[in-house]
């Protein structure tokens, strides 16, 4: 072969070799994982967005949950001590502080903890559910701890992407990493409408079955803390520890009448429309609010 033959092919092979490359996926850069304690979780192409402001209250603002906020720290503190714990299902009513419960209480520990390897907080979209076992296989090697956590999470008449985090909770061949919890709030206590599950029911060769099958994704949460209405006390509660808080300069009788006022508009009270009437009696006060 001559040498001119030679560098005939070695061009060719180059070229070949060159489309190729271009054919494959690029590989999904690395996240460095010391970058923040919150990440998103970008499904395509596969990678974790670090979060270095992330949008959450002061744990000691949020009001009229006392009980599962105790329940709720006491199982993530012993999640990032190497314990044992529990997924957890928080459910209910709109707007009374789920998602922030969670992001308030992951910011508590690790300022609590102060350790070299603080606990991470993981934002999975529910679009993405289907995407878990990748996401974990890319955590469980990782020297953290890590809540994933999914906001809003309910799943559709035709949808089949809830058998996926069955799966990834408990079911699977390996399991959940021992590194990796799983928190999810919705407003469905059993994540699936209730006119699909009694559907199931009347339409399924053995009703009874057909049901356990859809409701035994609630089961893989061994936590349900329930989130309901609250009283007009504990909303007015909400109001002056904003008003506290934010040091806004306004009398407490003004302060109560315009308060029922504004949730009597709204048609409801939670402490979504209690910060809702924060950000207007500020904005009309004049007074920022702090970061």
């Amino acid at each position: 072969m001559t040498e001119k033959t030679i560098e005939t092919l070695t061009r060719k092979l180059d070229l070949l070799i060159d489309a190729i490359s271009r054919l494959a996926p690029p590989m999904p850069p690395r996240t460095d994982l010391n970058l923040a304690d919150c990440f998103v979780w970008a499904a395509d192409p596969g990678m974790l967005e670090p979060v270095r402001h992330v949008n959450r209250v002061d744990i000691g603002l949020i009001r009229g949950v006392d009980r599962v906020r105790d329940i709720l720290r006491d199982n993530t503190e012993r999640f990032a001590a190497g314990l044992p714990a529990n997924n957890v299902l928080l459910w209910g009513a709109r707007g009374m502080g789920k998602s922030s419960l969670v992001k308030a209480v992951h910011a508590s520990i690790n300022h609590q903890r102060k350790v070299e390897a603080p606990l991470k907080l993981i934002e999975i979209h529910r679009e993405d559910i289907n995407t878990l076992p990748k996401l974990m296989a890319i955590l469980k090697a990782a020297p953290f701890r890590f809540i994933l956590f999914c906001d809003d999470l309910s799943f559709d008449n035709d949808d089949t992407s809830y058998k996926s985090l069955k799966a990834a909770l408990e079911g699977g061949v390996e399991g959940r990493p021992a590194n990796v919890i799983f928190y999810a709030t919705s407003n469905r206590r059993h994540l699936l409408p209730r006119d699909m599950i009694e559907n199931e029911r009347s339409t399924a060769i053995n009703p009874s079955e057909a049901v356990e099958e859809k409701v035994s994704l609630s089961d893989r949460f061994g936590l349900w803390l329930g989130f309901h209405k609250c009283s007009q006390d504990e909303y007015l509660d909400m109001i002056d520890g904003y008003v506290r808080y934010h040091r806004l300069a306004i009398e407490p009788d003004t302060l109560r009448a315009e308060a029922l006022e504004w949730a009597t508009t709204r048609g409801s009270r939670s402490g979504r429309v209690a910060w809702q009437f924060i950000q207007d009696l500020a904005g009309r006060l004049g007074q920022p609010l702090k970061e």
